[in-house]
Formats: C-alpha cells, sequence, structure tokens
C-alpha cells in the first residue's frame, strides 16, 4: 500500500483568499483540488438562496465528500480541500477525515483583517459578478459572527499566513 496523502485545508474569513491559495497549493503540489463551491453549483443548481441552504446542502455533501477524499489520499495521493474550515466544528471534521485515513494534514490560517476581506470580496464581485448577490457585505458579517479562530488544543498543524506573507 502506497503512503497516504497529505490533506491540505483553509481557516480564513470570507474573501480572505482561501480559493485562490486552495488553486495555488494545488498547482505546486500536483495535488487533487476539491472545491465545495463547485460541488455544490454542480449538485444543486440554483436550490442555494441563502445561508441557511448553504449549510443545509453543505451538510449533505460532506458524507460523500469524506469518503471520496480519504479513498484518494490512501492512494498516496495529496488532496488540496477548498472547504472552509473556519469554526472548531468544521476543522474538527477535517481531522477525523484524516486520522480515518491514516494521512498528515496542513491547515493554512489565512489571517487576514475584515476590512482586506471586505476589499477581496468587492474585488471578486467586479471580476465574477455571478457572485455579487452572495458576496455582500451583509453576508460577510452574517457568516463572520460563526468564524472561530483555531486553538492549540485542536491539535492542528497549522500554517500561519498574513497579509505580510501573501
Amino acid at each position: 500500500m502506497a503512503n497516504p496523502g497529505t490533506l491540505t485545508f483553509f481557516c480564513g474569513k470570507m474573501g480572505a483568499g482561501k480559493s485562490t491559495h486552495a488553486k495555488r497549493i494545488a498547482t505546486a503540489q500536483n495535488a487533487v483540488l476539491l472545491s465545495e463551491d463547485h460541488w455544490l453549483a454542480t449538485l444543486y443548481p440554483g436550490q442555494i438562496q441563502s445561508f441557511d441552504d448553504y449549510l443545509k446542502y453543505s451538510a449533505l455533501l460532506k458524507p460523500l465528500v469524506k469518503a471520496h477524499v480519504q479513498d484518494i489520499l490512501r492512494t498516496g495521493t495529496s488532496v488540496v480541500m477548498d472547504f472552509p474550515a473556519n469554526t472548531a466544528a468544521q476543522r474538527k471534521w477535517f481531522v477525523e477525515l484524516c486520522e480515518e485515513a491514516g494521512c498528515e494534514h496542513q491547515m493554512v490560517y489565512l489571517d487576514i483583517s475584515d476590512a482586506q476581506c471586505l476589499e477581496q470580496i468587492a474585488v471578486r464581485c467586479r471580476e465574477q459578478p455571478e457572485r455579487a448577490r452572495f458576496d455582500t457585505e451583509v453576508v460577510f458579517r452574517q457568516v463572520t459572527r460563526f468564524f472561530e479562530v483555531p486553538s492549540d488544543q485542536e491539535g492542528l498543524n497549522v500554517v500561519p499566513m498574513t497579509t505580510s506573507t501573501l
């Protein structure tokens, strides 16, 4: 059996650059990239109209994705998941996925200010107007209420990134 791959996932507020960094890291590591936004849009087109809808469909997606990612990791292929790890519960899901697959993980923590996140969201809306309906300051504030800074007690292999290291 091959040595398992490594799982990379991301913690950062909306607009912090998680998707951009996921693409860069997947390319640099020749890893499989999985995007929650892509999976949700493909499997549930037009069904996600609110944050509550997102939570519902994201929860439906997780069991399938977990098994799929574990199978990929067990082949020795690394995986980069552009799925949020913004709460302790979300991060615990990633850690359990890795423990069950017998693989290592790294969590990239994008520690970016609210102001910079909002600036990046504004740029994203101009570049991707189809996202403008959800990528708003109101949604940012709603989602950010749930954000939890990672703690040492979570047992994470953290790769910190700040404005100065981006």
